[in-house]
């Protein structure tokens, strides 16, 4: 039976303190047991503060993972891929402090590169060197997560991240299903059979140590024709994708899996995930 694990990305709405180090035990009050933390905007949390949040999440078992700055292009001029080096390793840093299992990250765009497979190529090579520093530094447990993206503009359809992950060991793919159903104009992650068509190619490539868990974030999501647009709530029904095809894929193949919400009620719709997960698969296959 498949273990999973819900929570938000970053602070939950309802924890009116704005301390993050409080958030884990309030997670596990309303019944959930992971939680992303944000460094979308940079490294803003103190090696202290950092220690007190992974201190505070291992007694409340809460799985911790971190989101490295958006702002990262692997793919981009000379100045430009330094600085996201230094972000990434930031993060490796900061996350082997706080415990975070994994550091997410969107791999860069296409644009600075001369084709779409020279930007792949491009971000392998300059990955190289975060994955060097992290290995070199003692920190090869905190896994390295190129998550698929919503814009067409960006590297990170599945086949790319599968891609990123197969050069180096210790990086695996973070699946956000909503990128991915934004990217195909609504066309992909429609059905049972697509979730597994995303798990199938990831054993096949990767191994099953990679899927175990699949580090995933969902929320509905409005698109254009550049792909993502806009984040949406999970009751609203004109949005898709639908998270009930994810958890029954995933129970059906027997896949753990960390699930966090990206959508703008995060624990709210943390636990209507969870809840549907318990009605598919039942009870056992939810970690507490």
């Amino acid at each position: 039976m498949p273990k999973f694990w819900f929570g938000p990305a970053g602070k939950p709405i309802g924890l009116k303190s704005m301390d993050i180090t409080e958030a884990p035990a309030f997670i596990r009050r309303i019944g959930l047991n992971a939680m992303e933390y944000e460094a979308v905007r940079g490294i803003n949390i103190s090696d202290e503060k950092a220690r007190i949040l992974g201190e505070a999440s291992r007694s409340q078992g809460v799985k911790l993972s971190l989101h490295a700055p958006y702002y990262i292009n692997l793919a981009g001029r000379e100045q430009v891929v330094n600085s996201s080096i230094e972000r990434l390793i930031a993060s490796v840093r900061i996350s082997s402090v706080m415990g975070a299992y994994i550091v997410v990250f969107h791999p860069g765009y296409y644009r600075d590169a001369p084709s779409k497979r020279g930007a792949v190529e491009k971000i392998i090579r300059n990955l190289s060197r975060v994955v060097e520093y992290r290995d070199q530094h003692g920190f090869k447990y905190v896994w390295l997560g190129p998550e698929t993206s919503g814009k067409i503009s960006q590297v990170g359809d599945l086949g790319e991240v599968i891609e990123i992950s197969s050069a180096f060991k210790g990086v695996r793919p973070v699946i956000d299903f909503a990128h991915l159903y934004a990217r195909y104009m609504g066309r992909f992650v429609r059905s049972k059979e697509d979730i597994m068509k995303i798990i199938d190619a990831i054993e096949k490539k990767l191994g099953r140590e990679h899927l175990n868990p699949l580090h995933t974030h969902f929320s509905k999501i409005e698109f254009n024709r550049g792909g993502e647009k806009e984040h949406h709530a999970l009751g609203e029904e004109k949005y898709g994708p639908d998270f009930r095809i994810v958890c029954e894929a995933l129970c059906e193949v027997g896949v753990d899996a960390v699930v966090i919400s990206e959508s703008p009620l995060l624990g709210e719709d943390s636990l209507i995930m969870k809840n549907t997960c318990i009605e598919v698969c039942g009870e056992r296959c939810v970690v507490e």
